[in-house]
């Protein structure tokens, strides 16, 4: 997987459904604004994603709308590049039903993502959340990307967008699909709940206190890091030292990547003290980068028909480079044209 795209045509995908946090933050939505001066990017609101669990209709809109504030307050710029909502651009649906025939339900059984999120009752979950990794091969493919920014948790669904294109090409004797690479980031932190360091910061936890939202006033950043749990112990001055210390390596991570310091950098400042200067450091770094983009969030709240202008533009765009190559991959298949 590559460091870095240059010169490439990037796709990626965000669900609007919650308040953006900080773990979106640090771990897309930096990067789609990062790499936006050497690369082609199409960025995509995925609603037919958020599908594979119900969605309140009313909300779900509501939500589609904020998420777009809060990426173009974070940087992206629609005027360059394309952002868009996916359920606006047909040709997705289109091409997910060709993947949905020629990935093997062997491969679906593989996803370790649907076992984690099905749990026990995975009988109970919808085809959707089953096969959406299908969906997400359609996604990249339907732009033939061949650069998609990946964590750890989607490694396995780029490399069976590779087998879905291998396959396809594969089985109706073409070179049409390119090879997608992954592009890691250099300098990323994997947050994790304030309250848990042991699992992810999401937005479908129960409790607001466990996570950073890209819309909390000053004074509730202050008071969530005031809460967010830690130990007794003092930082230590070397990274060994942080090993089996799951919440004081998330607070230390997260203020690494936000001053740009290494995590050595960080403990060589704060070691050997204890959590309360640290915390109050790690508040002001969070106003300071969170701040900004809460409040020209709210002022593009103000103007949804904007907002709904510059979604309509992005999926014409989307859709003039999608379209041509879909309807060439069903033309492949034996469909009439």
């Amino acid at each position: 997987m590559s460091v870095k795209p240059s010169g490439k045509r990037v796709f990626s995908g965000i669900q609007p459904t919650g308040i953006p946090h900080l773990g979106n933050y640090l771990g897309a939505i930096q990067y789609w604004v990062d790499i936006q001066q050497d690369n082609e990017c199409i960025y995509c609101l995925v609603d037919m994603h958020a599908l594979t669990v119900w969605q309140e209709p009313v909300s779900l809109r509501k939500q589609t709308l904020e998420q777009t504030a809060v990426l173009l307050a974070a940087g992206i710029d629609p005027n360059k590049h394309i952002l868009f909502n996916q359920s606006a651009v047909s040709a997705h649906a289109r091409l997910a039903w060709i993947f949905n025939c020629v990935a093997r339900i062997g491969w679906m059984n593989r996803m370790t993502q649907f076992k984690d999120k099905a749990g026990k009752n995975r009988e109970a979950n919808s085809v959707g959340l089953y096969v959406y990794p299908n969906l997400m091969a359609a996604d990249i493919l339907a732009y033939k990307a061949t650069c998609v920014p990946v964590g750890e948790d989607q490694r396995q669904h780029l490399e069976l967008t590779n087998d879905i294109a291998q396959k396809f090409n594969h089985d109706y004797k073409t070179g049409f699909f390119p090879v997608v690479e992954g592009f890691i980031p250099k300098t990323s932190a994997r947050v994790m709940n304030l309250r848990d360091g042991s699992k992810k910061m999401s937005k479908s936890d129960p409790s607001e206190q466990g996570r950073i939202e890209l819309l909390d006033e000053d004074d509730v950043i202050t008071n969530k890091i005031k809460r967010a749990k830690s130990d007794s112990e003092p930082l230590p001055s070397e990274q060994e030292g942080l090993s089996h210390r799951l919440e004081a390596l998330n607070l230390v991570s997260i203020y690494s990547v936000l001053a740009k310091q290494s995590v050595e950098q960080v403990l060589q400042d704060f070691g050997g003290k204890g959590f309360s200067p640290f915390k109050s450091a790690l508040s002001d770094l969070l106003i300071q980068k969170i701040a900004p983009i809460r409040e020209e969030t709210k002022k593009m709240l103000a103007d949804k028909q904007h907002l709904q202008t510059i979604l309509k533009q992005g999926a014409e765009k989307a859709s003039a480079i999608a379209d041509p190559i879909v309807s060439e991959a069903e033309y492949i298949v034996g469909f009439l044209k």
